[in-house]
């Protein structure tokens, strides 16, 4: 009697011939390491644009909450800008001199996660900040670039905050009368 063939295999091959080959693998694993970059690149793990308006947009928060307590109170507020933080003073009358807001967790020191940072231009003029506040000599009083006066009035500015590795930047302009408008590479921001 003749030996039954097993339907399922097909002829030529021995039953130890199953499975991958070596080069079928390495094919796969190129394939799955290409998408999960894809994948990686497009979910930003490097930041997204949300991170650096979500800068922005904090800092024009507490631009617009200023302008409304400087009048409010007749006090002048500073803010003084590094390329990777920002601080905010109180013009003391008495001694003639900028203060920290002592106290107010809202006013301390702020700053950018790295690779955040941040550029100031007055009057279309860039500012040349230093790289951090720890630069700044203790013992010289600080000068704000950017003032907001009690009379509702602020030194007109533009931040612009920006990933160096993605480019995504925004842009936060501010007007003398303390209006502002925030942008993303020149289109408005959502």
């Amino acid at each position: 009697m003749p030996q039954s063939e097993n339907i399922l295999e097909p002829r030529g091959r021995k039953p130890t011939d199953t499975g991958f080959s070596l080069l079928e693998l390495l094919v796969v694993v190129v394939i799955i390491a290409i998408l999960a970059g894809a994948a990686i690149l497009s979910l930003g793990t490097l930041g997204s644009d949300r991170e650096v308006q979500r800068e922005a947009e904090r800092l024009r928060s507490l631009i617009d909450l200023l302008t409304e307590e400087a009048i409010m109170e007749s006090h002048d507020y500073g803010i003084l800008f590094s390329e990777s933080a920002y601080r905010f003073y109180i013009y003391d009358y008495q001694t003639l001199t900028w203060q920290p807001r002592a106290g107010d967790r809202l006013l301390a020191e702020h700053e950018l996660t790295a690779p955040l940072q941040l550029r100031l231009s007055l009057d279309d003029r860039e500012v040349k900040l230093s790289r951090d506040f720890q630069a700044m000599d203790v013992n010289e009083q600080p000068e704000p670039q950017v003032v907001l006066f009690a009379t509702g009035e602020v030194t007109p500015f533009q931040a612009a905050f920006y990933r160096e590795m993605t480019g995504g930047r925004f842009l936060l302009d501010v007007d003398f009368d303390g209006s502002n408008e925030l942008t993303q590479d020149g289109f408005d921001a959502p």
